[in-house]
């Protein structure tokens, strides 16, 4: 298993853009195939964001970069100072999500 962890810095205030990119990426980034789940999160505070997302392959992990990091570069385009760092990781521990109760 593999996590992505994507963070970006849109300033304090700039909720919207976050919430606007977990819109259509969310859905996007849960329908592509080998994905476990996908997290937006974030503090409007200071303005840091991240998406955080588990693959069961790096071969899929990669697939759905190639697909998703155009989008996620065209919503933060003139709104952050610097390019998103975007980080895969391979899953040393970790359990399967339950269902809610």
């Amino acid at each position: 298993m593999y996590a992505r962890l994507v963070r970006f810095s849109v300033g304090p205030g700039q909720q919207g853009v976050a919430q606007a990119i977990a819109g259509e990426l969310a859905p996007q980034i849960s329908a592509q195939p080998g994905c476990g789940g996908v997290t937006v999160f974030g503090d409007d505070s200071d303005g840091e964001y991240g998406i955080f997302v588990l693959w069961d392959s790096q071969a899929h992990a990669a697939a759905a970069a190639s697909i998703i990091r155009p989008i996620l570069d065209k919503h933060l385009s003139g709104k952050v100072q610097a390019p998103p760092e975007a980080r895969l990781y391979e899953v040393i521990s970790g359990s399967p999500a339950r269902p809610a109760s």
